[in-house]
C-alpha cells in the first residue's frame, strides 16, 4: 500500500489569502486561482496523493477512500488560507439549474471551543434532503434520502466563502436524480466504443474523451428596467410588447461596437471566470440589439459543462453589479433574435487527436470517414430523441423561426465531405479528402486566404464545421449535460453495432481496414437521408424531409415520447446510462416542468392583464370621451363628428381590445384550473401546448394593440424601444 505522508500536507499550510486582484494585470497572474487545480495540489497534497488523483482524472480509476482523507486535508487547509469558512457539494438537480447546501468547517466543542473539520467521508458523499428535487416518480415525495457524492475530474472550485465540490446526485436506491450522473457514464461508453474500433484501426492504448465548446448567448437589460416588467421577472420572456420601430432591421449590433457599460461588464466576468479556470476566450455583440456571446476553448464535456453552468450563475452576479440583467431565456423578446448555447461537440484522444478531423494519409481519413458516417447513423436512426433533448417550454419560441435551427434534425457536411463520401459509394478504395485550399483576392496587400473544407451553414441543426460537430439547437437557459449525454450514448451504441460486423468479417478472414473501409460505406449508405446541405429554413425543406423519413414534429410534448420508446430504452440500458425507469422519470420531470413553465406564464398574462394593461387603457379611454364631450358642447350635434371622428374610432378600437383581452383572460383563467384539476402529465401537457399557448398569443396580440394607442406617458410598463437598447 502507498505510504502517504499527512505531515506533507500540513507542512503545505503558510498562509497566502488572495488580495483583490485588478484586472488589468496579466490573465496569467491569476489565471485559476480559486480552483483546486494542480498548482494547487503541488503544494497542498503530497506526491503520492497527487498521482493517485491524477489516475482518478486521466484514466477514471476508482479512488481509494484512504486517499479522500489526505486529499481532504489539503483541500480544506487550502481553502482556509482563502478565507473560506463553509463548503457544499454542488450539484445540477433535473431543474436545470445547480444546486448546494452550505456547512461550515467549524466543528464546536465542549468548553467553549471549536475546531475546523473537514474529512474524507465529508468530502466523499453527503446526503442533501432529496424530497423537494424533480424525481418523475422515481421515489415517493416522502422518501427524502439522495445521496451527493464527489466527481474528481471537475476540481473544487471558491466562490464567496464557500468552497465548492462538483458531485453527482443519487437516490437512495442509485437511480440518477441529476445530469452529471448520466454524463459520466455516456462519456465512459463512448470512451470504450471508440478506443476499441481504433484498436482494431491498428492504434491500440489510445483513450478518447467527448469534448466541447459551447456558446453562450445572452440579453443584458437595464435592471431598473428589469424591475418594472412583471413578466421578465417572474417568466423570464416579455409576454407583452410591441416591437420597436427599430430593432435588428439595419443588422447593426452584430459584431458591432461594444457598448461601454456592457465592455466593463464583460471585463468583469471575464475576470471572475479567469480565477476560476473558466477558459473564455471570445464576447461579441450578437444579431439583437442587447444580445451578446461568451464562447471558451475546448475542454473534456464534463468539466465543460461544469464551467458553463457556473458561468451562468456568476454572469448574474456580476450584472448586477453594473444595474444590468442577465437574460438566458431562449426567445425573451419577440420580433428579433433569440439566444441559443451552440454546443460544439467532438470525439478525441487524450494524445491529440481529433476523430472527426480530416488527415493527411489513407488510413487518418478511414478513420474521419468511419467515425463520421457513425455520427450520422447515430444521429440518423434517433433524430427525434436528438430533438427532444432540446425541446422545452421557452426554446420552442426559438426553433424553426427562421433565426435558429428548425424543429427538424439534419446534417450539414458541407461540400468536400459530401463529396468524398458519394465518391466513396461508387469507389471500393480508400477516397482523398479535399484539404483547405488558399485564393488570393488580387489586392496586393492582402496575403492568400486559407479557406476550410466546409462552409456553415446556419440554418442545420447538426453542422459538421471542420473539426467537430456544432449542434445548434441547444437552448441558451440549458444544461448541455442532456444533449451531450445522448449524442455520447447513440455514439457509443452505434459503433458497438459497426464494431461487432466488422469483428464477424475479421473472423472470417478478412483484413479489418478493408472491413472497416466497406462497412464505412454501407453505413452511409444507410443514413444520407440525414444530410442536408440547403435552406432549412425553407418549407421546402420540411416537405422534404417528411419523405425522407425524419422527425417533423414540433410539440414540445409529443416529442417528449422519444425518451420512453423501446430503442431508446434498449440502447441506454445497453451502454448502462440510464434505465428504462430513470428514462420515464425523466421524461415525467420534463413533462411537468413544462406543464409549470406554461401554467406560469398564464397566470403572469392573467395578471399583466387584469391589473396593469386595461385599467390604464380604460383611464386613457375615458379622457377621449371626455375630450369628445368637450367637442360635442363646442361644436354641436351636427359639426362635433367633424373633429372627433379619429378620436371615435380610436375609443371604439381600445374597446373592441379591452374587451377581447378581458374575454380571453378569462376563458383563459378557467382553462387553466381546469388542466390543473386533472394532474400534470402528458394529457396535461398536451392541453397546455394546444390551447393555452396559442391563447396566450392571442390575448398579446391585443395588447400590443393597445399599447400603440394607448398614451405614451400613461402606459404602465417599459417598451422594447426602452428595454433593447443600451446606452
Amino acid at each position: 500500500m502507498v505510504n502517504f505522508r499527512f505531515d506533507a500536507v500540513q507542512r503545505a499550510t503558510a498562509k497566502e489569502p488572495i488580495e483583490a486582484i485588478a484586472p488589468s494585470r496579466e490573465t496569467s497572474d491569476y489565471y485559476g486561482c480559486n480552483v483546486f487545480n494542480r498548482a494547487a495540489m503541488r503544494k497542498y497534497l503530497d506526491a503520492d496523493t497527487r498521482r493517485t488523483i491524477y489516475e482518478t482524472i486521466e484514466r477514471g480509476a476508482t479512488l481509494d477512500t484512504t486517499v479522500s482523507e489526505y486529499v481532504a486535508a489539503g483541500m480544506k487547509r487550502w481553502a482556509i488560507d482563502h478565507g473560506v469558512t463553509h463548503y457544499t457539494h454542488w450539484f445540477q438537480p433535473l431543474t436545470g439549474g445547480t444546486a448546494e447546501k452550505h456547512d461550515s468547517f467549524a466543528d464546536p466543542r465542549a468548553r467553549d471551543e471549536s475546531i475546523e473539520k473537514f474529512s474524507g467521508k465529508l468530502l466523499c458523499q453527503q446526503e442533501p434532503d432529496a424530497s423537494s428535487f424533480p424525481s418523475g416518480g422515481l421515489r415517493n415525495t416522502f422518501e427524502a434520502r439522495g445521496y451527493t457524492a464527489w466527481d474528481p475530474s471537475s476540481p473544487a472550485f471558491i466562490i464567496g466563502d464557500t468552497l465548492c465540490i462538483p458531485t453527482v446526485f443519487v437516490s437512495y436506491a442509485g437511480e440518477a436524480l441529476d445530469y452529471k450522473t448520466p454524463l459520466l457514464k455516456s462519456d465512459a461508453a463512448v470512451t470504450r466504443a471508440a478506443s476499441e474500433l481504433l484498436t482494431l484501426m491498428g492504434m491500440p492504448g489510445e483513450v478518447t474523451h467527448s469534448y466541447l465548446g459551447w456558446e453562450q448567448e445572452y440579453f443584458l437589460v437595464d435592471k431598473d428596467l428589469y424591475s418594472q416588467r412583471p413578466d421578465l421577472v417572474l417568466t423570464d420572456r416579455t409576454l407583452i410588447g410591441h416591437v420597436s420601430s427599430k430593432n435588428q432591421q439595419l443588422e447593426d449590433h452584430y459584431f458591432g461596437s461594444i457598448p461601454a457599460r456592457v465592455m466593463e461588464f464583460m471585463r468583469d466576468l471575464e475576470f471572475e471566470c479567469y480565477k476560476l479556470g473558466i477558459p473564455v476566450k471570445t464576447r461579441h455583440n450578437e444579431v439583437a440589439p442587447g444580445q451578446y456571446e461568451i464562447a471558451p476553448v475546448y475542454e473534456t464535456s464534463n468539466l465543460a459543462i461544469d464551467h458553463n453552468l457556473l458561468l451562468m450563475s456568476v454572469m448574474k452576479s456580476v450584472a448586477d453589479k453594473h444595474s444590468f440583467a442577465v437574460l438566458l431565456h431562449e426567445k425573451p423578446y419577440a420580433g428579433v433574435n433569440g439566444s441559443g448555447k451552440h454546443c460544439n461537440w467532438s470525439i478525441g484522444t487524450e494524445s491529440g487527436i481529433g476523430l472527426f478531423s480530416p488527415g493527411k494519409t489513407d488510413s487518418e481519413n478511414l478513420r474521419f470517414l468511419c467515425f463520421m458516417a457513425n455520427t450520422l447513423k447515430a444521429v440518423y436512426d434517433n433524430n427525434a430523441l436528438l430533438k427532444a433533448s432540446v425541446m422545452t417550454a421557452s426554446n420552442s419560441h426559438r426553433l424553426g423561426a427562421n433565426e435558429a435551427p428548425p424543429a427538424i434534425i439534419s446534417s450539414f457536411l458541407g461540400t468536400q465531405v459530401h463529396a468524398a463520401f458519394e465518391e466513396l459509394l461508387k469507389s471500393k478504395d480508400m477516397v482523398k479528402i479535399a484539404g483547405k485550399k488558399g485564393y488570393s483576392l488580387g489586392i496586393p496587400q492582402i496575403p492568400e486566404l486559407i479557406v476550410d473544407n466546409t462552409d456553415r451553414n446556419r440554418t442545420s441543426p447538426f453542422a459538421f464545421t471542420g473539426n467537430r460537430f456544432e449542434f445548434r439547437a441547444v437552448g441558451s437557459s440549458a444544461n448541455c449535460s442532456g444533449p451531450i449525454t445522448i449524442l455520447n450514448t447513440l455514439l457509443a451504441y452505434q459503433l458497438e453495432q459497426f464494431i461487432a460486423v466488422v469483428k464477424k468479417r475479421v473472423k472470417a478472414g478478412e483484413d479489418p481496414l478493408r472491413a472497416i473501409l466497406d462497412e464505412t460505406r454501407e453505413t452511409y449508405r444507410s443514413c444520407q437521408a440525414i444530410c442536408f446541405d440547403g435552406n432549412g429554413y425553407s418549407e421546402e425543406w420540411k416537405i422534404e424531409a417528411k419523405k425522407r423519413g425524419l422527425d417533423c414534429e414540433s410539440s414540445v410534448p409529443v416529442c417528449m415520447d422519444a425518451y420512453t420508446t423501446k430503442q431508446t430504452v434498449k440502447i441506454f440500458e445497453t451502454e448502462k446510462v440510464l434505465t428504462k425507469v430513470e428514462l420515464e422519470s425523466r421524461k415525467e420531470v420534463f413533462l411537468e416542468i413544462y406543464c409549470k413553465r406554461i401554467s406560469i406564464e398564464a397566470k403572469t398574462l392573467g395578471d399583466l392583464v387584469t391589473n396593469h394593461v386595461i385599467p390604464v387603457a380604460i383611464r386613457y379611454q375615458n379622457i377621449l370621451l371626455e375630450n369628445v364631450k368637450n367637442l360635442k358642447e363646442i361644436y354641436g350635434e351636427k359639426e362635433f363628428k367633424k373633429y372627433a371622428a379619429s378620436q371615435l374610432d380610436l375609443i371604439k378600437c381600445i374597446s373592441e381590445d379591452i374587451s377581447a383581452a378581458e374575454s380571453e383572460i378569462d376563458r383563459l383563467d378557467v382553462l387553466v384550473e381546469k388542466i390543473e384539476a386533472n394532474g400534470e402529465g402528458r394529457a396535461a401537457a398536451v392541453q397546455y401546448h394546444d390551447k393555452v399557448v396559442p391563447m396566450l398569443e392571442n390575448i398579446r396580440t391585443h395588447v400590443d394593440s393597445l399599447e400603440l394607442m394607448v398614451d405614451d406617458q400613461m402606459w404602465p410598463l417599459p417598451k422594447y424601444r426602452e428595454l433593447l437598447f443600451i446606452h
